[in-house]
């Protein structure tokens, strides 16, 4: 988080506390991408926000709990004959997962209120961290919905809401990293192109978070595991790619077309890395920029091929969980460089309201 804090004009105890909450984000999305891969994400058939905090603690409440799981269609149809020790293991997964988003929940809110207390932030810092909260809290109840959708007819979470789930994190988390980078300071000099670029390359690397989690959720990274060639060739027939009724039901429900999509967006991600990179070190422009370009290419690049060495694999824990960590890089890669190019002066007043507060937290 070093480059996250360069030039930032927040104070320290701020600084530090969103830090920490991002730090604690990133975590909670390659935990919930571990339960996804384990199957582990319906084995908690209830939302108690409260009393969920607590997991089974006798012999009674664990064969509850194993009870309420062999109720839904995953357990009848993929885990019929599960023995109570094989539970506890998806349990406990889906469980840290729950406990972790709770913990963040507490992480945010109780400094923020200190900080407001002390009279910390300023009134568009308050607004921005208002909102990362309201954020937080629809994660929680998108969270149940995404559960919600496997509990009756299906035997895994719908890949659409897990989806929205992952990528709602990857804002909330973006949104901090920008809010620790946005300072007062002017912004370096540089083309048009290189802001435009650079905000398109953050944009669609969202898409491609999107179209990741589509893809975990088909679980199509275990299929058509060669590659340039996918089915057989390189751009699969057009029967084969929008075989389904009606046609926009290929771009989510299709295996074959979510997966060909999540290839031609790494490889347009790729492209534009590197025009970018080229860009600012033909434009000359500020060493950041070029820095910052030059490493979001690198990031991508290494992204893509180790994209590719996990789908001919067959998507195996370990790596896909590299791919998923790899994946948070390049989204702060990506917020940093749009941000560092962003085309007005920062708008933060941190000393509003509060100056001689944010005066010692700064200098303590």
């Amino acid at each position: 988080m070093s480059e996250v804090f360069k030039h930032s004009t927040l104070p320290r105890a701020v600084r530090w506390w969103l830090a920490g909450v991002a730090t604690l984000i990133a975590i909670m999305v390659l935990v919930g991408g571990a339960t996804r891969l384990t199957e582990s994400g319906l084995s908690i058939v209830e939302w108690k926000p409260v009393t969920g905090t607590l997991p089974p603690l006798t012999d009674a409440q664990w064969a509850g709990a194993f009870e309420g799981y062999k109720q839904i269609p995953q357990y009848r149809e993929l885990n019929a004959g599960m023995n109570l020790d094989a539970f506890k293991t998806i349990f406990w997964w889906e469980w840290s997962h729950r406990l972790l988003g709770r913990l963040i929940g507490v992480a945010y809110l109780l400094p923020f209120l200190w900080f407001l207390w002390r009279g910390a932030l300023g009134a568009d810092l308050k607004r921005r961290l208002w909102i990362i909260f309201g954020l937080g809290a629809l994660q929680g109840a998108v969270g149940w919905w995404m559960v919600a959708s496997g509990l009756s007819e299906r035997v895994e979470v719908s890949q659409l809401r897990l989806a929205t789930h992952l990528v709602l994190a990857l804002l909330i988390y973006a949104a901090i990293v920008w809010t620790l980078r946005t300072s007062e300071r002017r912004r370096p000099a540089a083309a048009l192109r290189l802001k435009v670029t650079a905000l398109a390359l953050l944009a669609l690397t969202f898409v491609q978070l999107y179209l990741g989690a589509l893809v975990a959720g088909l679980r199509a990274g275990r299929v058509y595991n060669t590659w340039p060639e996918i089915d057989g060739a390189l751009i699969p027939s057009a029967e084969r790619l929008w075989f389904e009724t009606p046609w926009w039901r290929n771009v989510f429900d299709n295996v074959l077309t979510v997966q060909f999509e999540h290839r031609m967006m790494a490889y347009a991600l790729f492209a534009l890395a590197v025009l970018h990179a080229v860009d600012a070190v033909r434009a000359r422009a500020a060493t950041a920029v070029v820095n910052g370009a030059v490493w979001l290419a690198a990031a991508i690049t290494l992204q893509a091929a180790l994209g590719i060495i996990t789908l001919l694999h067959q998507a195996p824990i370990g790596l896909a969980l590299a791919h998923q960590a790899l994946a948070i890089a390049v989204l702060t890669l990506a917020v940093l460089q749009a941000e560092r190019l962003a085309a007005r002066l920062a708008y933060l007043s941190p000393l509003a309201g509060g100056g001689r507060m944010a005066s010692k937290m700064t200098s303590g």
